[in-house]
């Protein structure tokens, strides 16, 4: 579990975050919503130590983020897996050669037993048969899952995913979202999404966190987002027409069926 408290952030005399306190649970699809400009992605970079809030404290299963000397955040990064926004491959590398690299980097595997880890990281987002493809070959969809696969080489408690849809059409973002589910279900990890797709919160929205201008202002599950009392929260996610029937919709089930017992 990773648990934020009282995470307040400034740039230039501007404060970006107020006092947002939030838990993330292990096992979960953790998810952190709320419009461009919110403060979600601050939030996210205060979380994995990209950037040191000016008020509040990181606990990592217990484990104070500040209070760790260097030795004891090395180890704590480790344990961290990263998907990036544009994935972020290297152009020069195979799929295996991206995968491989954290584990030439960060662990003392042998080379064998790097081979070993990275095939079978491979195999789990199902592109066995592209280890040889340099990421110019293949699809952005592809791309993305030779990111997860290279974010999970060394076997994290933690993930942390960037807007893991950006530029992907529907069918392989709902893809993406459900290999997502199925290894932090599967390895029993803590992850955490910062995503602004509706189809992700409520394809995989175990736990959300919603930011609005810089401040906590909801928390729940996809199950009843659509019931939140959030004039915020609401904007955000009826904003497009789709949702919006949806609403109406709802609404009128409610209407058609409060006196029912």
């Amino acid at each position: 579990m990773i648990e934020a408290k009282n995470i307040s952030k400034w740039f230039d005399g501007q404060r970006i975050l107020y006092d947002v306190s939030a838990k993330f649970d292990t096992g979960k699809t953790n998810l952190i919503i709320g419009q461009s400009g919110s403060g979600k992605t601050v939030f996210m970079k205060c979380l994995i130590g990209l950037l040191t809030p000016e008020q509040g404290e990181i606990l990592y299963d217990g484990r104070r983020f500040r209070d760790l000397d260097n030795n004891q955040k090395r180890e704590l990064r480790s344990e961290i897996g990263m998907l990036f926004q544009g994935s972020a491959l290297f152009d020069n590398e195979t799929v295996l050669g991206n995968v491989m690299f954290p584990l030439k980097m960060f662990s003392n595997m042998t080379h064998d037993e790097q081979l070993e880890r990275a095939h079978f990281c491979i195999k789990r987002v199902g592109l066995s048969q592209a280890d040889d493809k340099y990421p110019s070959e293949i699809s952005g969809g592809m791309q993305k899952r030779v990111a997860i696969a290279r974010a999970i080489a060394l076997n994290p408690k933690y993930l942390f995913c960037d807007e893991p849809n950006s530029g992907l059409d529907p069918r392989t973002s709902i893809m993406i979202d459900e290999l997502l589910s199925d290894i932090t279900h599967e390895y029993n990890i803590t992850t955490i999404i910062n995503t602004h797709d509706m189809n992700s919160v409520l394809g995989i929205g175990e736990h959300i966190v919603f930011i609005n201008k810089g401040h906590c202002d909801w928390t729940g599950d996809d199950k009843n987002i659509f019931r939140s009392k959030s004039e915020s929260l609401n904007d955000f996610v009826f904003a497009s027409k789709l949702f919006r029937e949806v609403k109406v919709y709802l609404e009128k089930e409610y209407e058609a069926h409060k006196g029912d017992k």
